[in-house]
């Protein structure tokens, strides 16, 4: 298994998100307040990047067939998508699409299209799904790398369930969070490597595209803090990227792994654990039999890593907040190797592994 638990993590809801805005006060020489000028300069820019990707934003309806007590009704639910491609492959959260159920795809034409779900990510909270059209409006991936705290973002995503779309703006509050999401139906799913933002928040986001004012998607809307006052989250674009790769050369989404459960280590976890560091992650076992800390026969053991073992890098890439070993481990392919410096004991080792697949 290839995961990671961390200590205090947020529990936090599989919905999505929004936000509002405020300027300072810019005084010029003769006392004059800009504030005005800079507010319609930011408000020109969000409405052309609204404007700009609206077009590829679509509704998902979900409706299937339940069984109580007092007899058989058809239950329905909504979520947001947006197009990738112009044949009609569109990314949406795995949570959206997870159940067996007829899903529709409402396009903002007003057209109505049969949708499969073509593959989802055993990594993230990621699916894609296909509609039979042709020449749809796309939007424009951006690069959730250069994303930086404090910078604007716009989350576009279905109202409410009522298919139109809404619009809600925030500020990207923290890169590379780790989060426990919990469903409506009592799962729970490790997410690490994910954008915070104080947008605000409404039902049925869910899979609408995080944007910048340059109307390039940033992130996939993907969840909701309820123990919190409008903190949201989403899946970083580049990592939806390789997925799409993945999906667009074998058909489906392969997604490496070690082998491992660890735990990303922070000052308070170190100290709970006597550990030399405060970054890296441990390598440690769950509470049951069957979360070991090394999958046997895993390409981890393979390499010879052991439980209580601290990963430092990987290909001198350090292990720290902003960077989680699946953060790192997105941008390569099942096959590949890479070199893995640890800590065992208090001395530094260095191995080579290959990855293996994730089921």
């Amino acid at each position: 298994m290839f995961g990671g638990v961390v200590g205090g993590a947020l529990i936090v809801s599989l919905i999505a998100w929004g936000g509002i805005y405020r300027t300072p006060n810019s005084l010029s020489a003769d006392g004059v307040n800009r504030t005005t000028t800079v507010t319609l300069q930011e408000d020109s820019a969000i409405i052309k990047a609204v404007e700009k990707v609206s077009p590829s934003v679509v509704s998902i309806v979900s409706t299937r067939n339940v069984r109580s007590l007092f007899g058989n009704f058809e239950q329905t639910g909504a979520g947001t998508g947006f197009v990738i491609q112009a044949n009609g492959l569109i990314a949406t959260n795995k949570h959206v699409v997870s159940e067996q159920a007829k899903y529709t795809v409402l396009t903002a034409d007003g057209k109505s299209y049969d949708a499969e779900v073509a593959a989802v990510d055993s990594l993230n909270d990621l699916a894609l799904i296909k509609i039979n059209a042709l020449n749809l409006p796309v939007v424009d991936l951006g690069d959730s790398d250069a994303l930086k705290v404090g910078q604007r973002v716009i989350a576009i995503g279905n109202a409410l369930g009522e298919y139109q779309n809404t619009v809600t703006t925030g500020v990207v509050s923290a890169m590379g969070r780790s989060i426990t999401a919990g469903g409506s139906d009592g799962a729970s799913e490790k997410l690490e490597g994910l954008i915070q933002t104080d947008a605000a928040i409404n039902p049925g986001n869910s899979g609408g595209p995080l944007v910048n004012l340059a109307g390039q998607v940033v992130g996939i809307n993907t969840a909701i803090d309820l123990q919190g006052s409008q903190i949201g989250f989403a899946i970083p674009i580049n990592s939806a990227k390789s997925a799409i790769a993945s999906y667009l050369a074998s058909g489906k989404i392969s997604r490496p792994m070690l082998g491992i459960r660890y735990i990303n280590i922070t000052k308070e976890v170190a100290a709970l654990n006597n550990l030399s560091v405060n970054a890296g992650a441990l390598v440690v076992a769950g509470d049951t039999p069957d979360q070991p800390a090394v999958t046997p026969g895993g390409p981890a053991a393979k390499a010879g890593i052991k439980e209580g073992d601290i990963i430092v890098s990987i290909d001198n890439q350090k292990i720290d907040k902003d960077h989680s070993i699946i953060s790192i481990l997105r941008k390569y392919k099942p096959g590949d190797s890479v070199s893995i410096k640890l800590l065992r004991n208090g001395k530094e080792a260095q191995v080579t592994v290959k990855l293996g697949e994730l089921k």
